[in-house]
């Protein structure tokens, strides 16, 4: 199964594939509840760059956020950033499904430079979605980037959790990714912004952690 998902047209096809699974179960809610859509509305108006920010478990749930924040008013574009591994790639041609651009890279694999770029589109005018734990982990544990991105970048954090009743949880993966499945609640999270200093982004680090804990902790269906 690895080696034929290793052919970009095979990877292509399973995107679109699983796209139309999130989007047919995110229809299929019999419930949605978004806590913090003030927030959402407040961004908009401002017209300011967030950078939104959740853990990577929650990542098929996420699309009902980017809608949620069309709806509030948000009209800047948003890319997301995706390891270079396989698994990335596969994660960001999914994003791309739902509107969202895809920028590449990693601690370990063209980080610097993935920095740069989302530096740069967001002072072009973009947002960005990202994971902070990604790509590999630990779980629920914030690199580093996320609090440099936003000190360099002058956006704001948007602390962000989600979670829905019915779900399978993917026990090989290292974060426990959930899967939601049809006919349950949804809940998304938006908490307070973070704004962080240029001077003294990795203070901040702690206060961006510990906000995702908690946007993650009251999303309860």
């Amino acid at each position: 199964m690895k080696s034929v998902l290793k052919s970009k047209p095979a990877q292509a096809a399973l995107a679109r594939l699983l796209a139309w699974y999130i989007r047919a179960v995110l229809r299929l809610q019999f419930g949605l509840r978004v806590m913090g859509r003030e927030h959402l509305s407040a961004l908009a108006a401002d017209n300011k760059p967030v950078i939104a920010a959740f853990w990577h478990e929650m990542l098929p749930t996420m699309p009902g956020l980017w809608r949620e924040a069309r709806k509030a008013g948000i009209q800047r574009p948003a890319v997301v950033f995706a390891s270079r591994h396989r698994d990335g790639q596969l994660i960001g041609n999914i994003m791309r499904a739902f509107g969202l651009g895809l920028v590449s890279g990693s601690s370990s694999n063209g980080g610097a430079a993935g920095l740069h770029e989302l530096v740069r589109l967001i002072n072009s005018g973009s947002n960005v979605v990202l994971t902070p734990d990604g790509p590999r982990g630990p779980a629920r544990c914030a690199a580093p980037g996320v609090a440099a991105l936003a000190g360099l970048s002058g956006a704001v954090v948007l602390p962000c959790g989600a979670a829905t009743s019915r779900f399978i949880a993917l026990k090989n993966s290292w974060d426990g990714m959930r899967i939601p499945l049809p006919f349950g609640r949804l809940v998304l999270v938006c908490g307070a912004p973070i704004h962080v200093p240029r001077e003294s982004w990795r203070a901040a680090l702690p206060e961006i952690e510990a906000a995702l804990n908690d946007a993650s902790r009251r999303a309860v269906p």
